[in-house]
């Protein structure tokens, strides 16, 4: 029988409510302890919290039955009003109780998954969210974390489960006559899977964008008016500005939200020939950077004819010496509502093809299945197809999904993954 466990599940500090979350098979003691008894099930009721024969408060108390919990356990949520003091009391007092001890990190988190409430993904998606600082973040955890990767994960191992038994039992009848030819359905599984695989890898790296954040880099000659124009998309002073050339030295990095979606944006160096070992540097820096970022924008001065340079969108600056068309201007501000829509509308078209692997972990996965699928390909369209390596290839295609949900393989990065949670979750 596993402990029963307890954690605050609401921030520490004076707050409204405070959440006191209580799972295992003496969640329902826990709560008599306090007097509180015949609690209905997933319906929230008001008591009193007694410790002996004081108030401790008066709480909104929910149970949840065993199969019907976040844990899967029996669970009892303590809803107590959000003084630092109520909750040190209860906190206190439950620590006192025999058979129950306070949660490590994600412990509650860890149970769920342990009981089939979540799968891996479910849970890397619950990290995220509780991590997401933008909207684009949000919605992307939220399609993970609904199961939306585990249940296509699902229909995927179906398919594969369908093929492998055609194939074992074409091996195992050899010598036998049998009335169809399986070879053809066989073909079309491993090609449609093979088809699902490849759109979701290829969609995977603007998944990942939007979890990571993507870079826009700010590019130009020195002193054509980068760090004022970062200063003004941020809407404070985070770069120096001077009218001495060569001002920044190093890549400045702020992160913002833009449009909803999360962005790094990076001043640089003034792209020139350097004579200064400092700032040639930080030159070869800003190009690298530039190289590597996600979005470049280029910004010229007034009068400069269109750059040779590889850029994804060219301003001029100092709009407010020079207004034209794609002109900005750090100072008045004129030009910035469309310089930020053109960056969001940009960065928008390649999150509209992002899928459902958000990690690495679940790229490296997939394309574990996917090779395997090509191979199987490739056995199957032989002049003489040994089914064999056609049925190895689709157990190791199914043993990548396993590690994909989590359900093998991956005992070596839970401790990693539920360190990331905070006590309570």
């Amino acid at each position: 029988m596993s402990d029963t466990i307890f954690a605050l599940a609401t921030a520490r500090g004076k707050a409204g409510i405070a959440v006191v979350r209580v799972s295992g098979p003496l969640a329902l003691d826990a709560a008599a302890a306090l007097g509180i008894c015949q609690l209905p099930t997933r319906r929230g009721v008001l008591r009193k919290l007694m410790i002996g024969d004081e108030l401790l408060d008066t709480a909104l108390v929910l149970f949840f039955e065993a199969g019907a919990s976040f844990t899967g356990e029996k669970a009892v949520e303590f809803q107590v009003h959000g003084s630092e003091a109520v909750v040190s009391a209860l906190l206190q007092f439950l620590t006192g109780l025999p058979g129950l001890r306070l949660a490590e990190p994600g412990e509650f988190t860890r149970r769920a998954l342990e009981n089939g409430m979540l799968d891996l993904t479910q849970v890397e998606a619950l990290a995220d969210l509780i991590d997401a600082e933008t909207e684009a973040q949000r919605r992307q955890a939220q399609r993970v974390l609904s199961g939306g990767l585990g249940q296509r994960a699902a229909v995927w191992r179906k398919d594969l489960v369908r093929a492998g038994a055609l194939i074992e039992a074409t091996i195992d009848f050899a010598d036998e006559d049998i009335p169809v030819d399986v070879i053809p359905e066989v073909c079309d599984i491993v090609d449609r899977l093979l088809r699902s695989f490849s759109a979701e890898i290829e969609g995977s790296r603007s998944s990942e964008r939007v979890r990571a954040g993507f870079e826009v880099a700010i590019v130009g000659a020195p002193n054509v008016g980068k760090s004022s124009l970062l200063n003004a998309l941020v809407g404070r002073d985070v770069a120096i500005t001077s009218a001495v050339a060569g001002t920044t030295r190093d890549v400045i990095e702020v992160r913002m939200d833009l449009g909803g979606l999360p962005v790094t944006l990076l001043d640089t160096a003034g792209l020139r020939e350097a004579t200064d070992e400092i700032e040639r540097i930080g030159v070869e820096r800003a190009r690298e950077r530039a190289r590597l970022a996600d979005l470049t924008v280029l910004l010229l001065e007034p009068g400069d004819v269109e750059s040779d340079a590889e850029a994804d969108i060219i301003v001029w600056g100092k709009a407010d010496l020079a207004p034209g068309p794609n002109t900005v201007s750090g100072l008045s501000g004129q030009g910035l509502d469309w310089l930020v829509e053109e960056i969001r509308t940009r960065l928008q078209r390649r999150v509209s093809g992002s899928g459902l692997l958000i990690r690495d972990r679940h790229r490296s996965a997939l394309m574990m299945a996917s090779e395997s699928m090509a191979s199987a390909r490739r056995s199957l369209y032989d002049i003489n197809p040994s089914l064999e390596l056609v049925a190895a290839d689709l157990r190791t295609a199914s043993h990548a999904l396993d590690i994909l949900v989590g359900k093998i393989g991956v005992e070596a990065l839970l401790d990693e993954i539920f360190s990331s949670f905070c006590i309570g979750k």
